[in-house]
């Protein structure tokens, strides 16, 4: 079921996505060749803790980690661990943070150090289709306007978005209804209400939309090893339109 969110839920939902972007803060200056995962897992939830919430991932169904941490052509649900990046990489970093008994949710790709030319386009590329998908996130409209506005942007570049993981409603629960397709026709789907609060997402890989599971159960990757790009916001629909509650 959908739920609404009212305007006390939207301000508690703020401050979820306010801790959100500052553990995102935390990593980002912290990531370097060098650095481990876990490392970075460590920073993360240091800050989630600091501020008074809880990390949403920690034990959700058995995930072991407050942050996910998605190497080159890993796409999402890395684990953190005892790997180091290296100069070229990039990584997506998904963090969650639950105060209030609400929760924020967002993630961000990120280079390591210097990288290629067409691993800066991919991250450039997937940050300007969550721009796109948030901008059709408009009252009246219907739910896979974002998908369909995420896909053109994304396939107009010349790369592929992943069908097989969608975004997500959010709020008292880490994932709600709806789920949110990053690809499809306009204009079906959903009402866009105000009180709609969604975790919008585009996964983009340079090659095969396709993906598969490493045997750990959580890792997903792409089919051909190519790079893949995730970014995340938790937008409300007020309105005027879109609110991002992931930013500081």
């Amino acid at each position: 079921m959908i739920t609404l969110k009212t305007e006390r839920e939207l301000k508690l939902m703020q401050e979820a996505g306010r801790i959100v972007a500052l553990a995102h803060q935390a990593v980002a200056k912290a990531i370097a060749p060098g650095i481990t995962t876990a490392e970075l897992d460590a920073i993360a939830e240091k800050t989630i803790l600091d501020c008074g919430a809880t990390p949403s991932f920690k034990g959700y169904n058995g995930f072991p980690a407050s942050i996910c941490a998605s190497i080159n052509e890993e796409v999402v649900h890395g684990i953190p661990g005892l790997k180091q990046l290296r100069d070229g990489d990039i990584i997506s970093v998904d963090i969650g943070a639950e105060i209030y008994g609400y929760h924020g949710d967002a993630a961000r790709t990120l280079p390591v150090g210097n990288v290629s030319p067409v691993a800066e386009r991919l991250i450039a590329i997937t940050e300007e289709a969550l721009t796109q998908g948030i901008a059709a996130f408009k009252p009246g409209g219907r739910l896979t306007d974002i998908s369909f506005a995420i896909q053109s942007y994304v396939e107009a570049a010349g790369f592929s978005v992943v069908r097989d993981l969608v975004g997500h409603g959010i709020g008292r629960k880490m994932h709600e209804a709806p789920q949110v397709p990053n690809f499809g026709r306009a204009g079906r789907g959903t009402r866009l209400t105000p009180g709609l609060v969604l975790a919008i997402e585009p996964m983009v890989n340079i090659g095969t939309y396709a993906i598969d599971f490493m045997p750990d159960q959580w890792t997903v990757v792409t089919a051909d090893g190519s790079l893949s790009a995730h970014a995340e916001h938790t937008v409300a629909l007020v309105e005027d339109g879109p609110l991002i509650l992931t930013k500081i």
